[in-house]
């Protein structure tokens, strides 16, 4: 892909397509995880996030950025980057889920949103931003 600002906008576009689908099996496999599975909170999260990075790191390589070759250097890069993120991420969902709005229940006659609910949404968002940023800047940059 060239470097048109035309090239950029798509590259950009794909990438938040690719952070959908990466969003929706995150969310997915943590809420499953939790809820049907009856798995701890956070190790949820972590499943979550394993099953997103592999779907990230395929798409982004082969759809996004569009890089060839170079997989052992950008899988290391990406790891680096993803627990980077993670991290920034884990700790805002911690810090959200211990403060008052851990303790936060909406009932909806639904469903029941929870706080920890409410953090991980927050969370992701933390993670998709500085993930879009390390990717761009390091993982696939040619």
């Amino acid at each position: 892909m060239d470097n048109t600002p035309d090239s950029r906008v798509a590259q950009f576009i794909k990438f938040c397509l690719v952070g959908v689908m990466n969003t929706l099996v995150t969310l997915c496999a943590i809420f499953l995880c939790k809820s049907l599975l009856g798995i701890n909170q956070y190790v949820s999260n972590a499943i979550g996030y394993i099953l997103g990075v592999i779907n990230s790191f395929l798409w982004n390589k082969q759809w996004v950025f569009n890089t060839v070759g170079h997989y052992r250097r950008e899988a290391l890069r990406f790891g680096c980057g993803f627990l980077l993120c993670y991290s920034l991420q884990l700790i805002t969902v911690v810090a959200l889920n211990t403060s008052p709005l851990g303790d936060l229940l909406i009932d909806t006659g639904l469903i029941v949103i929870s706080g920890y609910a409410i953090a991980t949404l927050i969370g992701c968002c933390v993670y998709t931003v500085t993930n879009f940023i390390y990717n761009r800047l390091i993982t696939f940059r040619k």
